[in-house]
Order: structure tokens, then C-alpha cells, then sequence
């Protein structure tokens, strides 16, 4: 424990902590709508025990990473199908792309349930989910977004213990911002597709992060991966987008109330007549 309050570890775990919450926001997103598979009455727990049961999670894999770091950056096996996919992978980029692919299909799977006419029948189907399946769910893909925000860290530090307080402030942060963005986004139900959309490109890119790390060649081409960078503003262009279209569609809809009363008051006035 000797130095650990010093100047220089304070401002790691001021830096680490900024991290967390940046790229724990995918991570949040992920919970709330997995979240909304079961009964009302219970989604803010299953939230709630989620994260906390995560950060368990994620101390141990931050543990294991420090003690057995070759296991998951060393190849486990190559693949060599020329011409078509090539690479050499290792646990971390599987575990990488299968997380990035199973959040593809979850995005996309929510999105047509959108679009099904059947509306009603599939928003019941969605709360049929068990406690126990969902908390399944959100603890197995925590693996998943657990290690971006590791390596992250192990980049920036090897102090355990300041690692370790960073995840416990970040985790604190989630459990008291996943009730009220969980709130807005059933009042505001544009945005959650927004947020499904969201979670699309965290899929694709996860998929590429995992491709890039395991040099994956996909019909010749390198799969090359997503920036944060682009990530991020990707994001930014989805919710302006959404911003501008809704306050589009309401100045429309104003538009058109007024055209429609304006257009039956002269038919009021010769009736009275």
C-alpha cells in the first residue's frame, strides 16, 4: 500500500474513472434493454444486481489478466481457409467476436419486433424472460465489454488496487444513472430505437475489434478495426439526427393541426348561420 495515495496514482485513477464511464456507456445501454425482458417490478433490481455481480466479475477477470496475461493474448489456433478467412486467434478475440456478434443479433432481433405488425403479441413475448436468464445474459457479456475497459487501464497503470477503485466508481456510476435513463427511454420511446441503433454499431464494432486483434482476412481484405474515435462520432451523428427529425416531425404535426382546424371553422361558421 506504500505510495498509493500519491500525486501520480490519484490522477490515474481520476483518468481511469473518466474511462469507465466512456466506455461503460455501451455497457449500460446493453443492461437497460436486456433489462426490460422481464416484469416491471423487477427491472430495476435485475439492473442493479447486474452491475454490482459484473464488477465481481470483473475484478477476478482483471486479476486473471494480471497474473495469466499470455493465455489471452498468445494464439490458441490458426485458420487458413486462403482466400476466403484467414487469421490466428487468441481468447481474447473470440470472446471479443462472439460477444460483438451476439449483440449484432440481439440489436437486430429488437429492431424487427419494431417493425412486426404483430405489436402487441411480441412486446408480451419480451417480458416472458426469466429473472435468473436475463441476469445470465447481462453477467456473460459483461466478459465482453470487460475487456476494453481492462486493457484500457493496464495501459495506464499496474497499481491493482487503483484499477480496482476505478471499476467500484464506475460500477457506482451505472447503478445511479441506469434507473433514470432506463425512465427516459420508456417515456421517450424514439429513443430507444436510437439506442437499439447504438447497439448495432457496438456490435460491428466489437466484431472488428476482435477481426483486427486476430489479423483476420476476410475474401482477401484485412478486417480493419473500428476507431473509438469513429465510434463516437458516429453516435454524435445518430442523436443529432434524432434530435432534428423529432423537432421536425412536431413543427409538421403543429402544421398540419392548424391547417385542419382552420379549414373546418368556415364550415362551423355557415352551419351556425
Amino acid at each position: 500500500m506504500e505510495g498509493l495515495f500519491t500525486i501520480e496514482n490519484l490522477l490515474t485513477l481520476g483518468m481511469l474513472i473518466a474511462l469507465q464511464a466512456v466506455l461503460g456507456f455501451d455497457n449500460l445501454l446493453y443492461i437497460i434493454i436486456e433489462s426490460q425482458r422481464v416484469e416491471a417490478s423487477k427491472q430495476s433490481k435485475l439492473r442493479k444486481t447486474g452491475i454490482w455481480m459484473a464488477v465481481i466479475l470483473r475484478l477476478v477477470l482483471l486479476f486473471a489478466l494480471l497474473k495469466v496475461l499470455s493465455y489471452f493474448t498468445e494464439p490458441l489456433f490458426t485458420f487458413g481457409w486462403e482466400g476466403i478467412l484467414e487469421g490466428s486467434f487468441n481468447l481474447r478475440s473470440i470472446v471479443v467476436i462472439l460477444g460483438g456478434a451476439f449483440i449484432l443479433y440481439t440489436a437486430m432481433k429488437e429492431i424487427w419486433h419494431m417493425l412486426s405488425l404483430e405489436e402487441t403479441m411480441q412486446a408480451d413475448q419480451k417480458k416472458t424472460s426469466s429473472y435468473g436468464s436475463a441476469l445470465f445474459l447481462i453477467v456473460s457479456m459483461n466478459v465482453v465489454f470487460s475487456f476494453d475497459s481492462i486493457l484500457s487501464a493496464m495501459a495506464l497503470t499496474d497499481n491493482f488496487v487503483v484499477m480496482a477503485t476505478a471499476i467500484i466508481v464506475g460500477a457506482t456510476l451505472m447503478v445511479w444513472l441506469a434507473d433514470t435513463i432506463a425512465a427516459f427511454l420508456q417515456k421517450n420511446r424514439m429513443y430507444e430505437v436510437l439506442g437499439l441503433f447504438v447497439l448495432f454499431i457496438v456490435g460491428i464494432m466489437l466484431i472488428s475489434e476482435g477481426g483486427h486483434t486476430a489479423h483476420m482476412k476476410l475474401f482477401g481484405q484485412e478486417i480493419t478495426q473500428m476507431s473509438k474515435a469513429t465510434f463516437y462520432f458516429v453516435i454524435f451523428i445518430l442523436v443529432i439526427t434524432e434530435i432534428v427529425q423529432s423537432r421536425y416531425s412536431q413543427k409538421l404535426s403543429r402544421r398540419k393541426a392548424r391547417l385542419a382546424q382552420a379549414n373546418t371553422l368556415p364550415k362551423t361558421s355557415e352551419e351556425s348561420v
